[in-house]
């Protein structure tokens, strides 16, 4: 982190950390921010589920809910990008405050509640960006008051799919009334028919994967992992914020909604595990949750994780933080033998199980 990005983190930290968020957002659109540019190197180049990543670091859905960063994130050393989550119609999300920093604890709660601009907005801001190495997905969500939320998610990739790499089914936000409800193995495989239907029909047929949460029974990640290879997804997300409190001290502690950042690490990386051994190597799974650091980037690879994502630990440690990850993982996995991300994939997975 540079002196300057550390004097930036320190005012913001005396904001609102939801008016924070969005002066964040306008410094990279005002071209504020130094960037390093694409990050790479033979041996972090991947091919993920077709997707060709220069690195394997990418940036998890939420930051850039309304896809109004896109030139700067793609420049800020991320292998990928997801913005949104995108929802059919535009909505408000729920009350402010709903956005919470919990310092001691490199954590944050949020419970913004799939707040954005709707997916014609998002859409034509997609469509409108240029063409680049670093792929760029949306997460796909539901309006609060839709009747039929399994419909949203593939009216949204009708209308944005055309002009992004990878699209993400988001049914593990803990912040909207009973989505996590879409887990249930009847409920996705039906969702995921309409989506992949959808997904047939775009001028471009491109990944899918399903984003799924780390609080789930056994026997429910099994039904998912069943789910998913059944209905052909590009692989699995995990995880997603928890609704858990385990550990934790800071005074916000008790606020509804996802907490994320460094508590989440060895949950979602149970998971990370538990669902490559379900899977067997057969879908590929990219891991987010906790990542702050390059060595912990490479254990979530070699739980299984093709892919890793962040996002709360910018809050603390800085954009700068995604170019830091990728060239530390360079040396990690020179040093550990590997050739590529590849060959690291799951060669720890019994660690965590």
């Amino acid at each position: 982190m540079t002196l300057v990005e550390r004097l930036g983190l320190a005012v913001l930290h005396r904001l609102d950390p939801e008016v924070a968020h969005g002066l964040s957002l306008k410094a990279l659109q005002l071209g504020l921010v130094p960037l390093p540019g694409v990050v790479t190197s033979p041996r972090l180049a991947s091919r993920v589920a077709g997707l060709a990543l220069p690195n394997p670091v990418g940036l998890a859905a939420g930051y850039d809910k309304n896809a109004v960063a896109l030139a700067a994130l793609a420049k800020s050393g991320f292998g990928f990008v997801e913005v949104g989550a995108a929802t059919p119609l535009p909505q408000p999300g729920n009350p402010r405050p709903r956005l919470f920093r919990l310092t001691a604890e490199r954590a944050v709660i949020n419970r913004f509640g799939f707040n954005n601009d709707g997916a014609e907005a998002i859409g034509a801001r997609l469509a409108a960006r240029a063409p680049g190495p670093v792929p760029v997905g949306l997460n796909l969500g539901a309006n609060k008051s839709s009747t039929d939320r399994a419909a949203d998610y593939a009216r949204v990739l009708a209308i944005c799919g055309p002009h992004v790499d990878f699209a993400t089914v988001n049914v593990s936000s803990p912040n909207t009334e009973r989505l996590r409800d879409l887990q249930g193995a009847a409920a996705l495989r039906a969702l995921l028919a309409g989506v992949m239907e959808v997904r047939a029909g775009l001028p471009r047929p491109i990944p899918v994967f399903v984003k799924i949460a780390p609080d789930l029974a056994a026997e429910d990640l099994a039904a998912i992992a069943e789910v998913a290879l059944g209905a052909n997804l590009s692989g699995i997300i995990a995880t997603n914020t928890t609704v858990g409190r385990e550990g934790l001290e800071s005074a916000r502690r008790g606020e509804a909604g996802g907490l994320s950042g460094a508590p989440l690490f060895e949950k979602s990386t149970r998971v990370l595990a538990r669902l490559s051994q379900l899977t067997g190597g057969r879908l590929p799974l990219i891991g987010v949750g906790g990542v702050s650091s390059a060595e912990q980037a490479f254990q979530k690879i070699r739980a299984g994780a093709s892919a890793v994502q962040l996002y709360t630990a910018l809050v603390y440690q800085g954009l700068s933080l995604a170019a830091e990850i990728a060239r530390d993982l360079d040396r990690i996995l020179a040093r550990s033998g590997f050739a590529t991300v590849s060959e690291a994939v799951g060669t720890g997975r019994h660690d965590w199980l």
